[in-house]
């Protein structure tokens, strides 16, 4: 086949001689070549460019060109302002379309008469390609020129062998669509036996069960709050009914909730529920399934599993409510349960708060006793006090001696006047001088022994300073205790009144009142979310057998 197709490509060629045959048939064969020198012109661009033409009288074809072109038509496309580049391109294509110009501008008069432009994007994509496809159409007709006699006979072998592959290549896309469809069948009743040992059929024995073998179960719902005693406002009291978490419950009480529910929920409320109730024995009656019933000789941990799936408790903290349910076998007896676990609980809040609240009293009474008693001996020290030194008050004593100094120094200034009186004379009175200064000197030494007795002691006795300091102590030890004791009595009260703020109880928001109809097992859902179950595990098994085949082969 490329040896027929090859001579259809040679009339392409420009260089054949057939073209040329064809572009000059008068042309004769040898002539002599004949140059002609034009002078330089001046383009509009002021570029200069000497310009010569090389006429052949071998190509006629360009003559009739160049005798019919006027020297106005030169001079307009002259003036045009062409680069050297798109002359040079003009060249070219002349050459592509066998034209022998004299000049680049004779070249783009030629090819505009044509009808072909020189200078668009056009013209130039398909001189590239045919510039690179000269070498392959060279060849393709050297081969054709040098094979002509083989050609029939390698396209009719040629095309035998197409048919022989194109019959073969049928068989066996069919044989491969035959075994395709083979595989997929093969998957897709894989697929279906898959899902019906693992889906399907569990999901039919679990709704078989909702509905046909499962006991039908009673339940009793309840709601209470943990509230306290309202002993009066407080700053306590206003935050507590401030945040949204208490309301109802006072400060602590998501606590007091917190323990209430992990109570209901422990084993020692299922162990007092069996002694008081019978839970146990009730859920070992052989009237139930074999999925809620508890055998006999049963463990306390089957039995707090059993009790687990039974009751149920949750504590909403926005709210501050606390919700129970309660399923039994009967609407009687899960009515009884639900009372009874309320009554548990209220037990156990006051069972909390009670340690507390004996504890918070004792340390108060505690504290007001030993400050009763420090008082009372403080006391006992400062009458001691004032018994041993006979002073009642320090600071009277002190008046009194400062009194007695004042009035004996005004006393000894009116002395020491008249002597100085007396001794201005020429010749003072010695009678009347000498008892003057007599008593000028006793008043002195009395002034002196009132001021050493506040300061110094005498026969072994403290000083009234040291008396007065220790009195002073003595009442300020005493001032202290009342502080004290006053304090403890005030604390004594706050007590009272925290604790019976402290005083917790359950205040019922929903009575356990028995359900009439049967509200486990919910049979739809069940099944529906067994399915859900079933269908989920199944998948993501297959999926992480894929994977791992995936890596394996991988």
């Amino acid at each position: 086949m490329a040896a027929s197709r090859a001579p259809a490509a040679t009339p392409e060629q420009p260089e054949t001689p057939p073209q040329r045959s064809a572009a000059a048939p008068s042309a004769p064969p040898a002539k002599p070549r004949i140059v002609l020198q034009k002078r330089v012109r001046t383009t509009t661009a002021g570029a200069s460019e000497p310009v010569s033409s090389d006429i052949s009288p071998s190509a006629p074809a360009a003559e009739p060109d160049n005798s019919q072109q006027s020297e106005s038509e030169l001079d307009i496309i002259r003036q045009e302002g062409l680069t050297a580049r798109q002359l040079r391109m003009a060249m070219r294509v002349a050459q592509k379309h066998g034209i022998r110009a004299g000049s680049a501008y004779e070249a783009v008069l030629a090819l505009r008469k044509i009808g072909v432009d020189p200078f668009s994007r056009a013209t130039m994509l398909e001189l590239v390609r045919n510039e690179e496809a000269d070498d392959t159409s060279r060849a393709l007709t050297t081969a054709a020129q040098t094979a002509p006699a083989k050609a029939d006979d390698s396209v009719s072998a040629a095309q035998e062998r197409m048919a022989k592959i194109a019959a073969e290549r049928e068989r066996e896309l069919k044989k491969m669509q035959r075994e395709i469809v083979k595989r997929r069948r093969k998957r897709l009743l894989l697929l279906g036996a898959r899902i019906l040992a693992f889906v399907t059929f569990p999901t039919f024995l679990a709704t078989y069960y909702f509905y046909m073998i499962a006991t039908p179960m009673y339940a009793t719902e309840a709601e209470f709050v943990i509230q306290q005693a309202d002993s009066g406002p407080s700053m306590g009291a206003d935050l507590g009914s401030m945040l949204p978490s208490a309301a109802g419950m006072g400060l602590g009480g998501q606590q007091e909730a917190a323990s209430v529910q992990s109570f209901l929920q422990s084993r020692g409320a299922m162990l007092r529920l069996n002694e008081e109730e019978g839970f146990r024995a009730h859920f070992s009656q052989p009237e139930l399934d074999i999925w809620r019933k508890l055998p006999p000789d049963a463990s306390n941990d089957d039995a707090f599993k059993t009790y687990g799936r039974h009751v149920r408790i949750s504590y909403d903290p926005t709210e501050g409510v606390v919700r129970m349910e309660v399923i039994a076998a009967t609407p009687e007896d899960s009515e009884r349960f639900a009372s009874a676990l309320l009554t548990y609980a209220e037990e156990h809040v006051d069972m909390m708060t009670q340690r507390l609240r004996d504890s918070q009293m004792r340390e108060a009474r505690q504290s007001l006793e030993e400050a009763q008693a420090a008082l009372i001996v403080a006391r006992q020290d400062i009458v001691a006090l004032q018994e041993q030194s006979s002073v009642l008050s320090g600071e009277v004593e002190v008046q009194l001696i400062s009194q007695q100094i004042v009035a004996l120094e005004t006393e000894l200034t009116q002395t020491q006047l008249s002597i100085q009186e007396m001794r201005t004379n020429a010749r003072p009175n010695p009678a009347r001088l000498r008892p003057l200064e007599r008593r000028a000197d006793a008043l002195q030494q009395q002034i002196t022994g009132l001021r050493n007795s506040m300061t110094q002691g005498s026969g072994g006795d403290a000083s009234l300073a040291s008396i007065q300091s220790q009195l002073i102590m003595a009442e300020a030890e005493v001032q202290t205790r009342e502080m004290m004791r006053a304090q403890a009595m005030q604390q004594l009260e706050s007590a009272r009144m925290e604790v019976s703020r402290q005083v917790r109880y359950l205040a019922l928001t929903v009575e356990p009142i028995a359900s009439d109809e049967a509200v486990y097992p919910r049979k739809l859902a069940n099944s529906s979310l067994a399915f859900l179950l079933f269908a989920g595990i199944y998948l993501f098994a297959s999926m992480t057998g894929s994977v791992l085949r995936e890596q394996v082969s991988g």
